[in-house]
């Protein structure tokens, strides 16, 4: 009994360190260069070629229309962050002022080179039902080539990396305040957003002024989980020791403990 509940524990210990690692043919190394680089300033290549949900090929200029504007990079297969930030921006955009098509644009460019207008239209529809019709004209769900969507992605720093073994990206989570003329004038991370400060951005990005850099630990921080899909190291480490002194403990209740002695019935 004493070894079947220890060989319980063990069994237990390595269910939790492996699911604390997923498989991934991704390095440690390449991991850590996944990350949103803050490019404050910086000019987009607006005659960039990609191309609409109804499947038209447009300029980025075209998305811009003399407004500021939102730029999110993810993918529309995306099975968790991508979804969130969209999810975040929606719920943003609900509690400003300003409303998101008609004061500002929402770019959204996929970063695979796979994925159809049909894909887009599709997500489009969504957000559609979600934030209402008014995210039928200036919302812009876009796929690209690789080459656009290469050029696109370093110009706001943004860095990322396709996991063969998932089939999924690995990529920072957020999205960009653009100036009309296609400037990034501030970046925002994670997957909940401030209404009141992403409502001062672009108002501060339609007079196109930049605004500060942002905190880098924010990013780094919702980095650690979503964004590489397993604990770092030393977190691995942790959890590791931490299950191996519980089955210590375990061990040490079960056979270390001194036994009494059973009481023997009078006769």
């Amino acid at each position: 009994m004493t070894a079947k509940l220890i060989a319980i524990c063990l069994t237990c210990l390595f269910v939790l360190s492996s699911r604390a690692a997923p498989n991934t043919q991704l390095t440690d190394d390449e991991l850590g260069q996944i990350r949103f680089d803050q490019k404050l300033g910086a000019q987009l290549p607006a005659s960039l070629a990609f191309t609409d949900e109804t499947g038209k090929e447009i300029r980025l200029h075209d998305c811009f229309g003399g407004k500021p504007s939102v730029l999110v990079l993810g993918y529309y297969g995306c099975p968790m962050l991508c979804t969130l930030v969209l999810n975040g921006a929606a719920d943003c955009f609900r509690q400003m002022a300003w409303r998101a098509g008609q004061e500002f644009n929402v770019i959204f460019v996929s970063i695979d080179p796979t994925e159809t207008p049909a894909l887009a239209a599709q997500k489009k529809a969504t957000y559609q039902q979600r934030y209402g019709n008014e995210c039928a004209g200036n919302w812009h769900l876009l796929t690209g080539t690789q080459p656009s969507i290469s050029r696109l992605a370093d110009a706001v720093g943004f860095h990322y990396a396709y996991d063969r073994f998932t089939k999924q990206f690995a990529h920072p989570s957020g999205f960009v305040v653009l100036t009309p003329d296609g400037r990034a004038a501030r970046y925002f991370f994670g997957v909940n957003f401030l209404a009141k400060d992403v409502d001062t951005a672009l108002r501060a990005a339609a007079a196109n002024q930049t605004g500060a850099e942002e905190s880098s630990f924010t990013l780094l921080c919702f980095h650690y989980a979503p964004v590489h899909g397993k604990y770092g190291k030393w977190i691995l480490l942790a959890v590791r020791a931490s299950g191996l002194l519980v089955v210590a403990a375990l061990t040490w209740l079960i056979i270390g403990q001194p036994r009494r002695p059973i009481p023997r019935k009078a006769p």
